[in-house]
């Protein structure tokens, strides 16, 4: 029989506060202190990146974290002596980071040990064949004539394409903040040469004829929320940034990046307030001004952002800046009547991402065959991404990214022990999936077909479990739709189409973080926080 160890909230809220006491630096400040304030919505990567950004350019920054740890939805699960990464785990593009560490004159090395991952990451398909992914080009190469060698050209061909748009996409347009119409038409001759009118998979498909290994090649967009049969080619640039960064894992798992991180901020006097959930962003003449909070006592609905609460304080501030989902922030923390752009109607026209299952488990034995990085693909491939991205149903087969940190880092679990977590892309909350109902039936079948194929015996062996949906998204990370990473990053959702980093609407209040320009993923949050510096202001200029 299944042993299921699923802790109470408040026996996790325990097993934080160790790390939330170190993390807590609640610098006074003087009261001549004449700095610009900044307040920052969210302590996720993009709000993080921001903080830092912000405070080396002179702003006094203070954080508002809802939850009671940092990491946004790269929070960290501590369950029965197991750690859980909760979101993000494959680090790419590793020096956005280290550019945070050197703008407050240190080193990231010394704060977080980075491992490079070889291969990147193993691939099953639903055949029982593997393909290893790796920036080996000799290596590659093996791996795709183990399916048909005819595709070797093909895949130099593809890789070609995929350093044309890392060069064209990420390096020439990754940190511009895509403000107004000019950016974009200045852009044009750069979307042109990646013919960005294509989706991912046909580029894929030009040049790599065996279906397996098309897939192989043009899943990566999942990992951002996008439908590869819909997303633009310019995503190919991911096989670019792979190869030439590298794909890394954190001792420690992800987790440590936001430790160090918040040591940085600790460093820099800036304030992070955790259980501090905003009520409404506050306006005054157009321009944000600051900020209600909720009161302590404020409760959510399970399926709306009504909330209860006797009081609020407020706290006020030259500028606004939300590491917070976009559509919910313009939906539901600022009144319609300052919404000229972001009206309701726009808001939920939107084509959103999937939405994410993810089951956190231990075992008390350990799995050495599996690597630190696997996908497990069914056989439905196209008719699969249909069901979650265009008609919103549930389907009984899945595919899976099983992540096994403890193959790279035994201390995140007990000796002698595995830690995992399998995600499943599923439809986001339009499909109606009643998840209370479903969650149990759906782990199960994942248990089911991991112990069949990867994991043997793993029924036997499990002693801690713990299980997330697209409500949890909803209700935890106010992710609207219950979507993995806000808007899909279609070519019309992208750039100057997707919620910019300088609000549309509303003076001194500006977006960073999955859902806004350029995009989800680790790289492009932090990317967003560069963008960021591209339309704010020096402090120094403010009065």
């Amino acid at each position: 029989m299944l042993t299921k160890n699923i802790i109470e909230n408040n026996s996790e809220l325990r097993s934080n506060e160790q790390i939330i006491h170190s993390y807590n630096s609640f610098s006074h400040q003087a009261p001549n202190d004449k700095r610009p304030k900044a307040l920052v919505i969210g302590a996720g990567f993009g709000g993080l990146a921001s903080a830092i950004r912000l405070s080396a350019r002179g702003y006094k920054v203070e954080i508002l974290e809802k939850l009671d740890a940092p990491g946004g939805r790269a929070y960290v699960h501590h369950q029965d002596g197991f750690t859980f990464d909760a979101g993000p785990t494959i680090i790419t593009a590793p020096f956005l980071l280290e550019e945070l560490w050197e703008l407050c004159g240190k080193k990231m090395s010394d704060y977080v040990t980075l491992k490079e991952m070889s291969p990147f990451y193993k691939i099953r398909f639903y055949n029982g064949q593997t393909f290893d992914y790796s920036g080996d080009t000799e290596a590659m190469c093996k791996e795709i004539a183990k399916f048909d060698s005819k595709d070797i050209p093909g895949y130099h061909r593809l890789m070609q394409a995929a350093d044309k748009c890392k060069h064209l996409g990420f390096e020439k347009m990754g940190d511009v903040a895509f403000d107004g119409y000019t950016d974009l038409l200045k852009a044009l001759p750069s979307f042109t040469r990646m013919r960005a009118w294509n989706s991912l998979y046909s580029l894929v498909a030009e040049h790599i004829k065996h279906p397996l290994l098309r897939v192989a090649f043009s899943f990566h967009p999942l990992l951002i929320g996008g439908n590869p049969f819909s997303v633009t080619c310019a995503y190919s640039l991911i096989h670019s940034l792979e190869k030439t960064w590298g794909v890394h894992s954190a001792i420690g798992g992800t987790g440590a990046i936001v430790k160090g991180l918040v040591e940085l901020l600790e460093g820099l006097g800036v304030q992070i307030r955790y259980n501090s959930s905003v009520k409404q962003i506050c306006i005054e003449n157009g321009k944000a001004c600051g900020v209600e909070l909720e009161c302590n006592d404020a409760s959510t609905s399970q399926s709306t952002n009504l909330r209860k609460s006797n009081a609020a304080e407020r706290l006020q501030a030259d500028i606004v800046v939300c590491n917070t989902d976009s559509a919910w922030t313009y939906k539901y923390l600022i009144a319609p009547e300052h919404r000229k752009h972001w009206k309701d109607k726009r808001i939920e026209k939107g084509q959103y991402s999937m939405g994410l299952f993810v089951w956190y488990f231990g075992t008390d034995r350990k799995y050495p065959e599996v690597p630190h990085h696997m996908m497990l693909l069914t056989k439905r491939y196209k008719e699969l991404l249909n069901d979650i991205f265009k008609k919103h149903h549930l389907a009984e087969d899945f595919s899976l990214y099983l992540h096994r940190p403890t193959a790279t880092d035994p201390s995140v679990a007990p000796e002698g022990c595995d830690t995992f977590y399998a995600l499943a892309p599923v439809p986001n909350l339009d499909s109606q999936t009643n998840w209370p109902e479903k969650s149990e039936e759906f782990r199960k079948a994942i248990e089911e077909h991991l112990e069949s194929t990867v994991l043997k015996d793993l029924s036997k062996h499990i002693v801690t479990s713990k299980v997330t949906t697209p409500l949890d998204f909803q209700n935890r990370l106010y992710s609207y739709k219950g979507a993995g990473f806000g808007l899909e990053p279609l070519l019309t959702q992208s750039a100057v189409f997707r919620p910019h980093n300088r609000s549309e609407d509303i003076a001194g209040l500006f977006m960073v973080g999955a859902s806004t320009h350029p995009g989800a993923g680790v790289p492009g949050v932090l990317m967003s926080a560069k963008a960021l510096e591209k339309v704010i202001s020096h402090a120094s200029t403010i009065r």
